[in-house]
């Protein structure tokens, strides 16, 4: 009984694990494809009524209005007439693939030892079969960066795509930027130690910025030395003082955020992204002069501040947008990786509170890519980018009407079976059948 017993288990534990595996990644585009009829939100504000969008061998080679030309329809047709189609939505500061479940230790890599740590790479901990991850692409999420946590500098993201074997097959923009935590000027009175938990000064506020600063100072007096002695550290900051990289700086207080921008002044940084920002709307002026992008926090949050209006996450995004910045939208926080499927709704919720439908779109597309540095290849259905896009049945800022029907990333046409999808049918066929007994 005991030998049967040993050989029954692994053979339910493969048969388990079969059904709930990841969808197989789609092989390469191999004939064109013709989306006709659409109405198509190109992402950079403008909308074809009726769209005729082709794409060959990964790229987007035309996009216009069917009513204008009478050319041949190449390839594989697909009449979506009726429908929408929508550039994939992209999810910036996110730690999808990172963990899978939060109360399984071996399964969460988001952050390491340490405090400054700009040579962590997350990359290398993506877990491109997540089936968290997979379950994004039902709601259109196609691309996302993947942030580290943890520290003062948390590490190096990277930009993925969500359908691949593995982390090499995945990524699309290699270590894009570096990730700073920066200091909380205030803190809260550890009540547990006996203190008021009431807001009080930091009083290592001003010493936590300047290990940051001097560590930037030292890495650029190390780069410009003879570097005989490696200091990983201080070299992965190379491509941050060249431009090639990124500093995204994230902080929420309005003293922290006129820091920030001194900081950028002071160490002469030419790509600095702002991400959270709670208070940004309240020196709009001299973020939009110093040209600093912003990823705006979870939209459908509670307010920060006893005296905060009671509705300003849902409408900071475009308090800031109305101002000239240049603004996308995260989903960091609590439960982080399971909301960031809810990314369209977030814009959505962005719509009712001033914003036009494409310009909510953009917070998640194109203007999300130009923060990120991939405008070139993603954001937007223009010739010549990545055939990353997808076709819903009605307006994909609102989850009742986000029916995607299909999905397309770097022209291949990609699975929308999850393990909730999978579930899904297997309840419903379950009721389904009780109702006819």
């Amino acid at each position: 009984m005991k030998i049967i017993n040993l050989i029954i288990l692994p053979v339910l534990l493969f048969l388990t694990g079969t059904t709930i595996a990841q969808q197989t990644p789609a092989p390469e585009q191999s004939r064109a494809v013709t989306i006709v009829g659409a109405t198509a939100h190109i992402g950079n504000g403008e909308v074809i009524e009726n769209s005729l969008i082709i794409f060959e061998n990964g790229k987007i080679t035309t996009v216009t209005d069917a009513n204008s030309t009478k050319r041949q329809y190449p390839g594989t047709i697909i009449d979506a007439k009726g429908k929408h189609v929508y550039p994939g939505f992209i999810s910036p500061n996110s730690t999808l693939g990172l963990v899978e479940i939060d109360a399984v230790k071996q399964s969460d890599d988001e952050d390491e030892l340490g405090e400054l740590l700009p040579h962590v790479r997350s990359i290398i901990a993506y877990n491109a079969e997540s089936q968290v991850v997979e379950s994004m692409r039902p709601n259109g999420v196609l691309v996302g960066q993947i942030t580290p946590r943890g520290g003062r500098i948390s590490g190096t993201s990277s930009i993925v795509q969500f359908d691949a074997w593995n982390w090499e097959d995945a990524v699309l923009r290699e270590d894009d930027g570096i990730h700073i935590n920066w200091p909380n000027s205030v803190r809260r009175g550890r009540w547990w130690a006996g203190e008021d938990p009431g807001v009080k000064p930091n009083d290592d506020y001003e010493k936590d910025i300047r290990t940051v600063s001097e560590f930037f100072s030292n890495a650029r007096a190390y780069l410009a030395g003879p570097q005989e002695i490696a200091n990983l550290p201080f070299m992965a900051m190379q491509n941050v003082f060249d431009g090639k990289q990124k500093i995204y700086i994230h902080a929420d207080g309005e003293k922290e955020l006129m820091d920030i921008l001194q900081f950028k002044r002071d160490h002469d940084l030419e790509h600095v992204v702002l991400v959270g920002a709670y208070s940004a709307y309240k020196i709009a002026d001299q973020v939009k002069a110093a040209n600093v992008p912003i990823l705006v926090g979870r939209v459908h949050s509670r307010p920060n501040h006893e005296d905060s209006h009671y509705d300003l996450p849902y409408k900071m995004a475009y308090l800031l947008h109305q101002k000239g910045i240049l603004v996308g939208l995260e989903s960091s926080g609590s439960m982080e990786r399971m909301n960031s499927r809810n990314l369209p709704f977030y814009a959505g919720t962005v719509t009712a509170y001033g914003a036009s439908k494409e310009e909510a779109l953009q917070m998640i597309t194109l203007n999300t890519a130009k923060i990120l540095g991939i405008d070139d290849s993603l954001g937007s259905l223009e010739t010549g980018k990545d055939a990353t896009l997808f076709i819903s049945e009605g307006d994909a800022l609102d989850m009742r009407t986000n029916k995607i029907s299909q999905a397309f990333i770097q022209g291949r046409e990609i699975s929308l079976e999850s393990h909730q999808t999978q579930l899904a049918k297997r309840y419903t066929d379950k009721y389904g059948q009780e109702e006819k007994i």
